[in-house]
């Protein structure tokens, strides 16, 4: 399997490109939940309830900077987390990553967002343990979500927390099989402030009541390697250019709407597999591999870091292979109010396609 490391920049900079007169808090969340059977092949591997706990590292931030204030001081930090599938096919899995958390309803409602890079210990192997077909490697990118009732400082630093998550593992189809797992459940949880007075120093920068840009022009180039639904059929290199105009209509969203271009090699590939191993589907070896969308989308921006989702659909696609429509979620960081840099995971519906790592420029 390919690592790049640009996840690992980006989430190096999300953390640095902070101030560090932050105060800090620990949490530890214990979880139990469910398998989400997005997948036939799936329902084999749910024999009982997923368990895990995750343990936080998050720094409180008082508004020293004008989008601390913007976004009701949400905490940001690292994470890691371990979940036991109880099932012997699928393993366990461990994780770390950075996340934020946002604050709602008087700092009562938390909604948590995390994205880190995991490792299983049971894998898809062809001989000793051939019937996982949601992990296709050992490592693979994790998500999560967590909204949640928090109570802090109950006694002296000690708070607790409890509301649901949601867990998402994937490699991107950066090798087959790859199903991936989503899980699900009840979250319990307590956090220690190391800081008694954090909550009442909120420094006074204060927040862009005005803001106003006019319709942007943006160009993307998006590459990577994934590998066909053939098992063992070797990782080809793809190259995704999108080109889109997006319209920033106040402090936090933009709007978008563009065109994609994919010429993606593992498929190409699996074109020439499908006209020999299925020849009576008539398939021409020589079919256009190529695809091209239309997508929508939204950009919420954060400080330098924003988060992208967007919607398509295929109005050229000559070879039927997935679902007319896709989306995509990703992370972008800009270096200048021109440049960036970005991952994102591209899905046909909850089935990964791959994991474009892209630089682009806006103007």
């Amino acid at each position: 399997m390919r690592i790049n490391l640009l996840p690992f920049l980006l989430l190096g900079f999300l953390v640095s490109a902070q101030k560090s007169n932050d105060s800090q808090t620990v949490e530890v969340h214990f979880l139990r939940g469910n398998i989400l059977p997005h997948s036939p092949e799936l329902y084999q591997l749910i024999t009982g309830h997923p368990e895990g706990v995750m343990v936080n590292y998050a720094h409180q931030t008082h508004g020293s900077e004008e989008w601390q204030t913007a976004y009701n001081f949400p905490d940001y930090g690292f994470y890691f987390l371990y979940q036991d599938f109880k099932n012997e096919i699928l393993g366990k899995n461990y994780a770390l990553g950075a996340n934020y958390k946002f604050y709602f309803l008087n700092r009562h409602l938390t909604l948590l967002v995390g994205q880190g890079i995991a490792m299983t210990t049971h894998p898809y192997d062809k001989y000793t343990n051939s019937k996982n077909r949601a992990f296709g490697s050992k490592y693979m990118g994790n998500t999560n979500f967590m909204l949640g009732y928090k109570k802090n400082r109950i006694i002296g630093g000690l708070g607790f927390e409890v509301g649901l998550f949601f867990t998402h593992y994937s490699n991107g189809r950066t090798q087959s099989p790859n199903s991936g797992i989503n899980t699900y459940g009840l979250n319990l949880g307590l956090n220690y402030d190391f800081d008694s007075k954090a909550s009442a120093r909120r420094d006074s920068v204060v927040p862009m009541k005005q803001f106003s840009e006019p319709i942007k022009f943006n160009a993307v180039f998006r590459y990577g390697f994934n590998e066909s639904q053939v098992i063992g059929s070797g990782q080809k290199p793809f190259y995704h250019v999108g080109i889109y105009a997006d319209k920033r209509f106040n402090r936090k969203s933009a709007l978008q709407f563009g065109l994609d271009f994919f010429a993606t090699h593992s498929i190409k590939e699996y074109i020439k597999y499908r006209s020999i191993a299925y020849a009576y589907e008539h398939v021409d070896a020589d079919t256009d591999y190529r695809r091209a969308g239309l997508f929508v989308g939204h950009e919420l921006f954060i400080h330098k870091l924003s988060i992208e989702t967007q919607v398509g659909f295929y109005f050229y696609r000559p070879f039927k292979l997935d679902k007319p429509y896709y989306d995509r979620l990703g992370f972008k960081y800009y270096w200048t109010p021109k440049l960036f840099t970005g991952v994102a995971v591209k899905t046909h519906g909850f089935l990964a396609e791959a994991i474009e790592y892209g630089v682009g420029v806006r103007l």
